[in-house]
């Protein structure tokens, strides 16, 4: 079943600004940031340099590929199947931890000390309004992403200008029971964890490449909106990690390149100064409670842009999955789609796999789900660069270096996240077969199916 191409270019746009502004600007990645001391700044910048090359080389290969499945069919297309097969993978598997990272940070903000029942009744819900077709609208996601941008200012500026604790009727109240925020546990240095963990927050981007089949003059649209979309975030973002900064202060003496502190040890053995501490789960909801802004603003904003980039989420995800079915690399039951087109099989797998992620304990499912992002768009870069020199682009031609500095950083940052994320060896080689043995083992199957019989 085809779908109807009726995003044009603005809509495009409000959905990439509005899917990298929803849970990554609102989680705890602030802590992974803060931790680089001096270097923050350039963290948020490195992992927007990356997100940008990244969004080049797919920008261009959507131009010429303006199907569903983004890297996926692009991995196929130029590298061959083994290629789509880890794209698809690591997508998959990215994305599913990403719509449990949202509903945890949907939780944190709506009614904290209760994220994770939160984040259930948030998964079951998203995919009850996916598989009926109630998907955030090109005009939805870009009020969205208008209201989120205003709140998100506000902040910035009474930051900035060094607001009042109390505006009058603005008066507030501290957080009750407010945690420290801390880094998770790294083995890779402070700068490189920063900024993997920054990534995270700017891969956005990627839903309107997967949704290519829905866009007006896609060879012309999806180059033009990734670029933009991601150009309006990367200035939003250091603007909050300024305010971030400028607020609760950052670990001193900051050694950059150290390695990154342990979770669970004493901030004072590295640095914290006093306010960092007071962080907690829902940071920028702390920082509207510092600045004197009402904390319900922010809450009910995390809510929209949280549960808005859910949808946004989850409906990439299983568009991939669904692609991947037709070509037979998952089980063809799930390239099912409903009256309402969506494919509801795949994302209900989606759903129920993210609530599990939702109560495990003892990783960090942000790096997690940054470290299988990173291996899919390593796959697109080089994908890029095959196209590039084969003559075989469209309307947009990218290059080489660009998509080789996009290789070299997801590699890296990806090297940096993976043990970062896994918290264990266990843990570490499960997130190694989920991503690298998938793929792998989906292959040797369908070369047993399809040998002939007797050879």
């Amino acid at each position: 079943m085809s779908t109807a191409r009726r995003v044009g270019l603005l809509g495009a746009i409000g959905i990439g600004v509005g899917s990298m502004l929803g849970a990554g600007v609102f989680s705890d990645m602030w802590a992974e940031v803060l931790a680089a001391g001096d270097w923050y700044l350039a963290a948020v910048g490195l992992a927007g340099a990356v997100a940008l090359a990244n969004a080049l080389s797919t920008a261009q290969l959507a131009a010429r590929y303006p199907v569903a499945g983004g890297a996926y069919a692009y991995g196929r297309a130029e590298l061959g199947p083994m290629a789509g097969h880890l794209a698809g993978a690591a997508f998959v598997v990215g994305k599913t931890v990403s719509v449990a990272v949202g509903a945890l940070v949907l939780g944190s903000y709506v009614v904290p000390g209760h994220a994770a029942l939160v984040a259930t009744a948030a998964i079951a819900s998203v995919w009850a309004l996916n598989s009926r077709g109630i998907t955030r609208t090109a005009r939805g996601a870009t009020a969205i992403a208008i209201v989120v941008v205003a709140v998100l200012l506000a902040l910035v500026a009474a930051a900035l200008i060094g607001a009042e604790r109390s505006f009058g009727w603005f008066a507030y109240a501290p957080l009750a029971e407010t945690a420290a925020l801390e880094p998770a546990s790294a083995t890779g240095p402070a700068f490189m964890v920063a900024a993997a963990a920054a990534f995270f927050a700017f891969a956005g981007y990627a839903r309107i490449a997967t949704l290519g089949e829905e866009v007006r003059e896609p060879e012309r649209t999806i180059p033009r909106a990734v670029i933009s979309a991601l150009g309006v975030v990367i200035v939003l973002y250091l603007a909050v990690a300024v305010s971030l900064g400028r607020t609760f202060g950052v670990p001193v003496p900051s050694e950059g390149f150290a390695p990154a502190p342990v979770a669970h040890e004493d901030e004072a053995s590295f640095g914290w100064t006093a306010d960092a501490t007071a962080l907690g789960d829902a940071p920028l909801e702390s920082l509207a409670v510092e600045v004197g802004i009402p904390a319900w603003i922010v809450t009910a904003a995390a809510a929209l842009a949280v549960g808005g980039a859910m949808l946004a989420v989850m409906a990439g995800a299983g568009r991939t999955a669904m692609a991947m079915a037709r070509e037979g690399d998952l089980p063809r039951a799930l390239a099912h789609q409903g009256e309402s087109g969506a494919p509801w099989r795949a994302e209900a797998v989606i759903a129920v796999l993210a609530i599990v992620l939702v109560w495990t304990q003892g990783t960090s499912l942000l790096l997690v789900s940054v470290a299988s992002i990173l291996t899919y768009y390593a796959v697109a870069n080089v994908a890029a660069i095959r196209q590039r020199r084969t003559g075989r682009t469209a309307t947009l031609r990218v290059p080489v270096l660009v998509s080789v500095f996009g290789v070299v950083g997801c590699v890296v940052l990806a090297a940096v996240a993976a043990p970062a994320a896994a918290g264990s060896w266990w843990a570490f080689a499960i997130l190694v077969l989920a991503v690298v043995g998938w793929p792998v083992a989906a292959q040797v199957w369908r070369a047993r199916v399809t040998r002939p019989r007797g050879s």
